[in-house]
């Protein structure tokens, strides 16, 4: 009997291996995306499996994603510029359009090589941002694809990396602090120059020989409610259970703990500690955390 419950054991990891590979590869950037501009520098591959973006002097290059969503759990693995990719900025994010737009942003900025890349993150509400956090990477994000992931529902986003919380914004409307809760958005990502800001304060240039950069994309999902012809999939007066862990979903205890461990050793920047920037007073949700 051991033996068999062994060998059910081991198939059912099987099974449970199969639906997550299978579940991974069910994503196509022919059917979510559309490369959005590039003239070309933004190619589908692999059957739809692997998008890529390049940037050489003349242009970057970007996408977008069919749909709109108004909330959800969004992962996408990407493997970044290698080498010197000083001057170059790899943008995935969420964004609604109009000028009181919302927006939910990792920014990758590049640097000279053996030098660590800088993940910048931001945080818009109502056209306004002002939010930003910035960290390195405990791995080199260029050698293999690793998941980025932005879980946002109505109490809070989160942003993740490799399943490791880095930031978390929660809902603070209570003390007047606006959180993006009622614009859909879309997901963007683009692949561009930006030697004048983004590595070392513009002081290092993007050294045009080493072009073109090239940034990949892959296994992209989406569990999300998605916005169409307003209205959105997830019905409104359903309970959250039916709408995925994702939509309740709080940091617990282990998290937290991988949080702090996350800011005590990676994090850069904080909008929080910057009391310069703020003479009139820190926002009002820094002085909450």
């Amino acid at each position: 009997m051991a033996s068999l419950s062994t060998s059910n054991s081991t198939l059912l990891m099987a099974l449970m291996v199969g639906c997550v590979m299978m579940a991974a590869s069910a994503s196509n950037f022919y059917q979510d995306f559309d490369i959005t501009w590039g003239d070309g520098r933004g190619k589908i591959l692999n059957n739809g499996q692997v998008l890529s973006l390049s940037l050489d002097k003349a242009s970057g290059s970007g996408f977008q994603s069919k749909n709109e969503y108004l909330f959800g759990k969004i992962d996408m693995q990407l493997k970044l510029v290698p080498g010197n990719s000083a001057g170059t900025v790899t943008a995935y994010y969420l964004s609604s359009k109009g000028s009181t737009w919302d927006e939910i942003d990792f920014e990758f900025l590049g640097n000279l090589s053996g030098d660590p890349y800088i993940l910048h993150t931001n945080v818009f509400s109502q056209g306004n941002g002002n939010r930003e956090q910035q960290f390195y990477l405990w791995f080199d994000p260029t050698a293999d694809f690793h998941t980025y992931s932005i879980l946002w529902n109505p109490q809070r986003i989160i942003f993740s990396v490799d399943g490791t919380p880095i930031r978390e914004f929660k809902n603070m409307e209570s003390i007047g602090v606006p959180f993006p809760k009622n614009q859909p958005m879309r997901i963007y990502s683009s692949l561009w120059n930006a030697d004048d800001w983004a590595t070392r304060g513009g002081l290092v240039k993007t050294d045009w020989s080493q072009s073109p950069f090239t940034a990949s994309y892959r296994n992209f999902n989406a569990d999300a409610c998605v916005w169409s012809n307003g209205a959105s999939s997830c019905k409104s007066n359903a309970p959250s259970s039916t709408k995925g862990a994702w939509f309740s979903q709080e940091m617990d205890s282990a998290s937290q703990q991988r949080l702090r461990w996350v800011h005590n050793n990676y994090m850069i920047y904080n909008y929080c500690t910057d009391a310069k920037r703020f003479p009139q007073g820190l926002p009002p949700e820094c002085k909450m955390a």
